[in-house]
């Protein structure tokens, strides 16, 4: 019951109620000085020191331990008196045994202050949160070895305002250190503190690329095949919507006829500015549009590169589409408010402005939903081993309309091969970019032109196994640790906390 008191002896336990009180002392054997080491057991006199220890039958445990004040037999020693010590029991400015502390500092590193403090009170073990904090400060961080190669990521402490940096082992995923700020000479002045790092694992910052060009010009620089892969996906999905009429199974309806009519006007209104000489700021003024507008416009060479395919979503009228089929087909000039009351008797609790763009669309006469630029995207960027065999055909379907999104489908194929490192696969992005940009797909070409600046990475990122993942994983658990203290703690405290794991 008492086992972590086997280094003294106890004398009494008294139930004092919510509380076991326990009077213990130390036992009678020779103590070295802690100055000049040498063993006495000449006592000078006696002293009380009072303990906390772990809770015992829900309630607390209050020791009172008399130890002794020794005299050491050196004359010359510096300290002729001593108060002894029991390593695992008694330590220096203590109130409590090791093994509670033990414990309690398992929880604060968990829970952190204010939670921490309102868990222990139901525990039986109470502390404040000034104490959980301060036991949290007192956890030694590990020490580790600087390892050959390491992961670099930048995480926010207030988004759009302050950042820092996270530098892990990318090998075992094990956290190394935080810096603050995510600067190139933050970065730059770790790494030159630590050398024999050669290689570093990094997503597509330029800024990070440039510390670690400047500290270590000889380091293998990794780019990060997920971050990689995310960059092909908003190329793809630009992609995609830029030729979404040609390959959208449903004509525009009625108000998608009207916004590419719109759209075919802007293109020529801009178009003949642009030939008389004029300028595009001077365009946006006597057009009244935004210049991100008139650039768009004056950007493609044929305004059917600006109309965008409608967007359906689910909606509650859904379920009574065959109904207003056959409504309109009967009477073409049947009220809207006669269709919504007579869906609304069949159980439909949509508005009626619902209805009204559900049939302003062509909703009701689609016979299923348009399949939107970010479902093909989508599907596109799915393993065609996933798909299930409607989206297939859909997919099938639109592609044969289009011979871009063909040549899209197939470049995409064939980088999803080149995520899987390999010794060959250098020479296969080559070919790769040669045939990317071979194609007439403009969003694409932009990837490709970010792939040729980090060239040596990307080839690093596709022959190498090492990759950032786990620097996203602490990343994640980071956003954990912040909202758990609110923002109210300081950077050392969340440096410590992370590197605590």
């Amino acid at each position: 019951m008492f086992s972590g008191l086997s280094a003294s002896v106890i004398e009494e336990v008294a139930d004092g109620g919510e509380m076991v009180r326990v009077s213990a002392r130390t036992r009678d054997v020779p103590v070295p000085c802690p100055v000049c080491g040498v063993v006495t057991q000449r006592v000078h006199g006696y002293h009380g020191r009072t303990l906390r220890d772990v809770p015992l039958d829900g309630r607390q445990v209050v020791v009172r331990v008399r130890i002794r004040r020794l005299v050491c037999p050196v004359r010359s020693c510096s300290r002729q008196t001593f108060r002894e010590q029991v390593p695992g029991l008694l330590e220096h400015h203590q109130r409590r045994i090791t093994r509670l502390t033990s414990q309690l500092s398992e929880l604060v590193k968990e829970l952190c202050g204010r939670a921490s403090a309102r868990l222990t009170r139901s525990l039986a073990m109470p502390v404040s949160y000034a104490s959980a904090l301060r036991l949290l400060r007192q956890v030694p961080v590990p020490t580790v070895r600087i390892p050959q190669v390491i992961g670099v990521d930048d995480f926010a402490l207030r988004r759009r305002h302050s950042y820092a940096t996270i530098i892990i082992n990318a090998e075992t995923g094990q956290r190394i250190e935080v810096l603050p700020g995510r600067g190139a000479a933050t970065l730059e002045a770790w790494l030159r503190a630590h050398p024999g790092i050669e290689a570093v694992c990094r997503d597509g910052s330029a800024t990070y690329a440039e510390a670690v060009r400047r500290a270590l010009p000889d380091a293998v620089r990794i780019s990060d095949r997920r971050h990689l892969r995310h960059n092909l996906a908003e190329a793809v999905r630009k992609e995609v919507a830029a030729h979404s009429t040609c390959w959208a199974k449903v004509g525009p309806p009625p108000a998608a006829e009207r916004q590419a009519a719109t759209t075919r006007a802007r293109w020529q209104q801009v178009r003949a500015l642009r030939e008389r000489g004029v300028g595009l700021l001077e365009c946006a003024r006597r057009l009244n549009l935004a210049l991100n507008t008139v650039r768009r416009y004056d950007r493609v060479a044929e305004p059917e590169r600006l109309i965008r395919a409608p967007k359906y979503r689910p909606t509650l009228v859904d379920p009574y589409r065959d109904h207003l089929r056959k409504r309109r087909l009967e009477d073409p000039a049947v009220p809207v408010t006669h269709l919504l009351q007579e869906i609304r008797d069949l159980g439909c609790t949509g508005s009626p402005n619902l209805l009204v763009r559900y049939i302003n669309q062509g909703c009701v006469e689609a016979d299923r939903p348009a399949l939107s630029p970010r479902r093909l995207a989508r599907a596109l960027l799915t393993c065609p081993d996933c798909l299930k065999d409607h989206q297939r055909e859909r997919i099938e379907a639109a592609l044969a309309a289009c011979h871009e999104m063909t040549a899209l489908a197939d470049l995409i194929h064939r980088f999803a091969a080149l995520l899987d490192p390999a010794d060959g696969n250098a020479a296969l992005l080559s070919t790769w970019l040669t045939s990317a940009q071979a194609e007439d797909l403009r969003h694409l070409h932009a990837f490709t032109r970010g792939l040729e600046k980090d060239r040596a990475a990307v080839d690093a990122a596709f022959t190498l196994r090492y990759h950032n993942d786990d620097t996203e994983g602490v990343n994640n658990k980071t956003k954990l640790i912040k909202r758990q203290m609110h923002g109210r703690a300081s950077f050392p405290l969340l440096r410590h906390r992370i590197l605590l794991g």
